[in-house]
């Protein structure tokens, strides 16, 4: 990596792709044939669930995108023709919507295609971006690249929300293995290399080979406190520049034709509210900034390409609502992904009157339109023929395609960081008999993480991924199947039937929000989930009958492992490796000679946590005088030094530096739980809820939440909710969930909002009891948690209770607290008493909820 300079300014930006002059004319000549309703048509984005050809007709669209979990026909498998067919049907509807006018404006679909064309089935899956910063390569990430944007075009679309760009400075964060690395020079070095491979040029883009990329997310997400995902950073502006934007400089000097704005707020004095008195003010929100939107990114940076917001994100901005983006349109967002039917719809009616009365200046309105317009010809896409006439959508074999999948498998090779190899255990003899243990022996998903084919990524089988090779299945093409046995949780452990225990721990698939570790808790691996620990514990079995280990980690962030270290002989980190196993054991088994076939060559791109509690220290910026530590990130020193720095990784033939075994960290809260002062009532009395806490519905589609009204009824894509009266006279709520993953809970608000300590309910041996009333059996499992992250931390399944009572009825449940925290739910935390959570349909009312504190419920 080339070291980086101070930056003392937002510098103006070179683009690869220069403004030509030939361009501007035929823009301004179409523009200036626009009437106000197909320029605003050109500045929506709806998603393909809640959009149809005909109102791509009617509304003069721009674009469209799919969301993770969203196929053509609903079809999981839809391969590369039924894609096809759908953006050329789309694309067919945008030339019939100017059939009457002297001028045509074509279509764009875009995607979310992040580590490879993630949504699509029988794509080729790469690792994610945290792998890749191991790989210290970035060479690698042109080719990946390339690679991925001839797939996006075998399937008809011509935009990706990639690459991210994000420096990720808190472990607690769910988008951390989103980032390259904590350092910016990595993020720097890779950003303008997968942006030269995606777009290939201002030449490639024009061909039907490359797709317009976009760097996300605008700006400092990865630097929001406690990690929180749509949190809110604090950092300096000359932080936010130096560390958070590194990736944007190289980037947009690639020739980066899109930015997405960040969910997240930024908290500094620049940051203005553009329209002071004339509506609430301004919350901070990246959306709303037109400082960091319009004086900087646009004005500064000279950056001339489309600036797009993430999913519904306008609604989280002050003086917006779902169905109204004025403010940010104001800010300088150029194309608006609403999801949602009604909400585009109303955006669009809001917008025109806006423009009408003049709150929206029209000049505004034309310079989102003359950037969507630049972009679609720097593209080509008024010379490239319909999909399905495009050369790659005519290939066959193109997805997934051996020369892909090669690729792939030497990505996760190069990303495979050794921290520990002590006693020669390394490489593995071919010929041995291994034991392939732990909870990420043979699982998919903890390889592939979020963002594969849906959202968390976290419902995927091996049928969903044809190819894909697990790390027991790359360990049985090497052994033979004789000589491997795979067992996840061994019941018992026999050393004599193996020469080695090849030990997979890894988290289980995440993407944004649900991945997210909340601020109290512990970063170390087995304190977050029961299965963590169940690793722990089978390697504390091993190390007890002697068998030599190696442990392989599959995770998107560096956690807390300092005790699975020492109980292993040799310990590697492979991240989110995808679908290529055999990457793994590419460095980890030798040849027939005992030779290694490829030597570990990772190195960390993030500081290696010493405690459960360094959540956020990082390597001191070298190019940064003076630095000082953010108030939202941990000085590396004491007990926040790194057990293993930025930058470290071992190879086969170089000493352990370490000594071992290493300290372990063995501070533990012993606070006794606070006394049970009487029942919590959640939902009930006469105010609808009890003290502080609101309902509020989220899922697909609905990714900013959607506050529940006790007035009115409230409808979104995954639920719909109805105010009520229960038997006894007490407010009560209706749900209908529609089929879509869904929760809908209740939540601590306003000023005392932190969550709190109700151990002591259960200790007076309490129940989380409520009425309920099954009008709508559910079809799929549905559960009963007190967390907002649903399936990240377990759920109790209600489903057979809930059959099992009278339809039309009310009826009381009642579940011990005990019960729950046995499951693994955090009840010294808790500002989610109540959720109910499925992805199937139903129809219930619940009413009475409360938690008892030992009374009969």
């Amino acid at each position: 990596m080339h070291p980086l300079e101070h930056l003392p300014d937002w510098p103006r930006v070179t683009s690869a792709v220069p403004a030509d002059p030939a361009v501007e004319e035929r823009v301004g000549a179409v523009l200036a044939q626009l009437t106000l309703e197909e320029k605003i048509g050109q500045m929506l984005q709806p998603e393909l669930a809640e959009l149809t050809p005909e109102d791509v007709t009617a509304y003069k669209l721009g674009s469209a995108l799919n969301g993770a979990g969203i196929w053509p026909g609903g079809a999981r498998h839809a391969d590369p023709s039924d894609w096809v067919k759908t953006t050329d049907a789309y694309w067919e509807a945008a030339e019939a919507a100017y059939a009457d006018r002297p001028f045509r404006i074509p279509f764009m679909w875009a995607t979310d295609a992040v580590h490879g064309h993630n949504n699509v089935f029988g794509a080729t899956i790469f690792p994610h971006n945290i792998g890749l910063g191991a790989a210290r390569d970035p060479e690698l990430l042109r080719r990946i690249g390339a690679a991925t944007a001839r797939e996006i075009t075998a399937t008809g679309m011509d935009w990706t929300f990639a690459p991210t760009v994000t420096t990720p400075r808190d472990r607690r964060w769910g988008r951390y293995y989103e980032g390259w690395s904590e350092e910016a020079e990595v993020v720097r070095a890779y950003a303008g290399e997968m942006v030269h491979g995606l777009q290939g040029g201002a030449e490639g883009l024009r061909t039907d080979r490359h797709v317009v990329s976009c760097v996300k997310h605008w700006v400092a997400d990865g630097g929001t406190a406690d990690g929180g995902d749509r949190g809110t950073c604090r950092s300096p502006e000359d932080l936010v520049r130096n560390i958070h934007a590194a990736g944007y400089f190289s980037g947009l000097e690639a020739g980066a034709q899109s930015v997405m704005v960040s969910f997240s707020s930024w908290d500094d004095p620049a940051n203005y509210d553009h329209s002071p008195g004339t509506g609430e003010p301004y919350n901070l929100k990246v959306h709303g900034s037109r400082y960091l939107i319009t004086d900087v990114l646009k004005e500064r940076m000279g950056f001339d390409g489309i600036v797009i917001s993430d999913w519904d994100a306008h609604a989280e901005v002050s003086d917006c609502s779902i169905g109204d983006a004025g403010y940010v349109i104001n800010a300088g967002v150029d194309v608006l992904m609403v999801a949602g039917r009604d909400a585009w719809r109303s955006v669009i009616e809001r917008a025109l009157a806006g423009v009408r009365s003049g709150v929206i200046p029209e000049s505004r309105i034309d310079d989102a339109v003359r950037r969507v317009l630049r972009v679609k010809m720097r593209a080509g896409l008024w010379e490239k023929p319909r999909p399905r006439d495009r050369s790659t959508a005519r290939e066959t074999g193109v997805l997934g395609c051996a020369e892909h999948r090669a690729l792939s498998r030497e990505a996760a090779r190069k990303s495979v960081v050794l921290l520990k190899n002590t006693g020669g255990v390394l490489p593995l003899d071919p010929g041995g008999r291994v034991l392939v243990t732990g909870s990420g022996a043979d699982d998919i998903q903890k390889q592939t993480g979020g963002w594969t084919l849906t959202w968390q990524g976290n419902d995927v089988d091996l049928a969903d991924l044809p190819g894909a090779t697990t790390v027991a299945g790359a360990v049985r093409g090497i052994t033979g199947d004789a000589r491997c046995t795979v067992d996840p949780f061994p019941e018992r452990i026999e050393p004599e039937r193996h020469d080695v225990a090849l030990v997979v721990i890894g988290e289980d698939s995440y993407a944004e929000m649900r991945g997210t570790i909340k601020p109290w808790r512990s970063i170390g691996y087995a304190d977050l989930k029961r299965s963590y620990a169940r690793d722990l514990e089978t390697l504390r079995r091993l190390r007890e009958a002697g068998m030599r280990v190696v442990t392989v980690m599959l995770t998107g962030r560096p956690l807390y492992t300092t005790e699975e270290i020492n109980l292993s002989d040799a310990f590697a980190v492979a991240w989110l490796p995808g679908t290529e196993g055999a990457g793994i054991t590419d460095v980890l088994f030798g040849g027939p000679d005992g030779a290694p076939r490829y030597d570990f060559r990772g190195r960390l791109p993030a500081s290696w946590p010493r405690s459960r509690t360094a959540s956020a220290a990082n390597r001191i910026p070298p190019h940064i005088p003076g630095y000082r530590v953010p108030p939202e990130e941990q000085a590396p020193e004491g007990e926040h030094e790194p057990l293993f720095p930025y930058g470290f990784g071992l190879s086969l033939d170089e000493p352990d530096p370490n000594r071992h075994p290493l300290p372990l960290d063995t501070a533990r809260d012993d606070t006794p739980p606070p006394p049970a002062t009487g029942p919590l009532p959640v939902l009930g009395g006469g105010s609808g809820t009890g003290p502080g806490y609101g309902f509020r519905i989220g899922g697909h589609n609905t990714w900013s939440r959607v506050d529940i009204s006790f007035e009115e009824p409230t409808e979104c894509l995954v639920v719909r909710s109805e105010p009520g009266t229960a038997e006894d006279g007490g407010p009560a709520l209706s749900l209908r969930f529609k089929g879509y993953p869904a929760f809908v809970y209740a939540q601590r608000r306003g000023p005392q909002s932190d969550p709190l300590d109700l151990r002591g309910h259960a200790a007076a041996d309490g129940c989380l009891a409520f009425r309920v009333r099954v009008t709508e059996r559910p079809s799929q499992p549905l559960y009963l948690a007190c967390h907002d992250d649903y399936p990240a931390q377990p759920g109790l399944d209600l489903t057979e209770r809930l059959s099992g009572l009278p339809e039309g009825s009310w009826a009381e449940l009642s579940v011990p607290l005990s019960r729950l925290a046995e499951l693994g739910m955090d009840l010294r935390h808790v500002d989610v008493p109540f959720m109910l959570y499925t992805e199937g349909t139903a129809e219930i009312a619940v009413a009475d909820v409360r938690w008892t504190a030992g009374e009969a419920p």
